[in-house]
């Protein structure tokens, strides 16, 4: 059984689609932890509710980032795979040399256009007529690692943030359990 951790810091809706895509254990995935910078995220009820483990940190009790990291590696049970999956945080040397090519991230973007935490909006005030969602390695850059998938989003004339963003989330909640999927079946 391959296990992964899965970082959010807010609803977890996409945490939410991991639970649901590996709670059928044929599919040989477990997801071993949830890593959360806001103990009152809802994300966290979820976990609780899915018998998930949970690790909860604010940045600000420790000195630097580096600290705060090396606490997240250290309550870290052994994973295959981290997710990031609405984790609005950059992470730094720590957690990317402890697990090295093993750290994926979801974007809501069709990446390299658009990275940063306002992908949907910056997509919007572009006028593009189609983005989408980018799983990728994470990096030291801001969502510039190597891209693993994508699916396009049409942007409809319509569209503002409260119409483009659920079919961004939509897309998102398939795109994410099915790659992660597919990278831990090599």
């Amino acid at each position: 059984m391959k296990t992964i951790a899965v970082f959010a810091s807010g609803t977890g809706s996409n945490f939410a689609a991991l639970t649901e895509f590996f709670g059928d254990e044929r599919r040989g995935v477990r997801i071993a932890m949830l890593v959360c910078d806001h103990k009152d995220a809802p994300v966290v009820a979820k976990a609780h509710a899915a018998n998930v483990p949970v690790f909860t940190l604010n940045y600000r009790d420790y000195a630097n980032k580096a600290a705060a990291e090396a606490a997240i590696v250290a309550a870290l049970p052994p994973v295959d795979l981290v997710v990031l999956a609405g984790f609005m945080r950059i992470l730094g040397p720590t957690m990317l040399a402890a697990f090295p090519q093993r750290i994926v991230n979801l974007h809501p973007a069709l990446l390299p256009s658009f990275p940063g935490r306002t992908g949907i909006e910056d997509a919007l005030a572009y006028g593009v007529r189609v983005t989408g969602v980018t799983v990728h390695y994470v990096d030291a850059g801001v969502d510039s690692g190597t891209i693993i998938a994508q699916e396009p989003v049409r942007v409809l004339p319509t569209d503002s943030f409260a119409t483009l963003a659920p079919r961004i989330h939509q897309v998102e909640h398939i795109l994410l359990p099915t790659t992660v999927a597919a990278l831990l079946a090599d």
